[in-house]
């Protein structure tokens, strides 16, 4: 079986300036795409494109605007002569925004929790399905969940507003991939559990959450996960290596959802 080959395809990346996207982008590329680097911080945006080099450019906006998907398409459409795929990363935590257990949450907290997980997520693919359709052509979307969604952790990981915006995930993606399906238009999702990324140093730096993942993620000797870990599903779900396969979910987690993970005694 020969690798899956995004060959003078174009894949736009939100959130794909740091973390999960960025390390997406490298596998993109080697794969043989174009890719539009989207992320909030024009340094890191800038920075992230002159790494890759000339197969990306970057795109500075906040995907809770809706105008910046629609930038960032129109962006390489322009550039590179078309776009092909969209993987949405682009999301976090919202604990410092006052989302937590659900007697303590803020209304703030749900709000920009929602609006940042599954708001942005919901305009982009808007943006790549309408561009799909304006040019009637294929094209994938590869969605970040997160296991949270349907495998709580309730010790160590409880933001319940997120926790529902990565569940809603799954159903409009199910929902969105069974409608497109018969204009060759392709939605799946990508669940991680804890990956070492900027949103995850609050669980990376704590032993004892750290104990917890040895037993919680069994896989490769009980770890955190690393974006790397993800680079190759994210390259099949947008490559025609998955030409057949819609409104799936994925888990790379490490076995954390056939995991009890153990605590410590009391």
């Amino acid at each position: 079986m020969t690798a899956p080959s995004l060959d003078q395809r174009t894949i736009v990346i939100m959130g794909g300036t740091t973390g999960l996207g960025l390390s997406a982008a490298k596998a993109c590329v080697a794969a043989g795409a174009s890719v539009v680097l989207v992320g909030r911080n024009p340094d890191n945006a800038a920075s992230a494109a002159a790494e890759i080099g000339e197969a990306a450019i970057s795109v500075t906006g906040d995907a809770t605007d809706s105008a910046t998907a629609e930038k960032a398409i129109a962006a390489g459409a322009e550039t590179f002569g078309g776009v092909h795929g969209l993987y949405h990363v682009a999301g976090g935590s919202g604990r410092r925004m006052g989302d937590g257990p659900l007697h303590e949450m803020t209304d703030e907290g749900l709000r920009a929790t929602i609006e940042l997980n599954l708001n942005s997520l919901i305009y982009s693919n808007r943006a790549a399905v309408r561009h799909f359709l304006a040019n009637q052509q294929n094209g994938s979307i590869l969605n970040m969940g997160s296991v949270l969604g349907w495998s709580p952790s309730p010790a160590y990981f409880s933001t319940h507003a997120y926790a529902a915006a990565k569940s809603a995930i799954v159903g409009f993606t199910k929902s969105t991939a069974a409608y497109y399906a018969k204009s060759g238009i392709r939605l799946n999702v990508l669940a991680p559990a804890l990956v070492e990324t900027p949103m995850a140093q609050r669980a990376a730096r704590d032993q004892v959450i750290l104990d917890f993942i040895k037993t919680k993620q069994p896989l490769d000797g009980g770890r955190i996960g690393v974006p790397e870990d993800c680079d190759a599903a994210a390259v099949f779900f947008l490559s025609d290596a998955s030409r057949f396969v819609t409104g799936q979910v994925l888990a790379v987690d490490g076995g954390w959802t056939h995991s009890e993970g153990q605590l410590p005694s009391t």
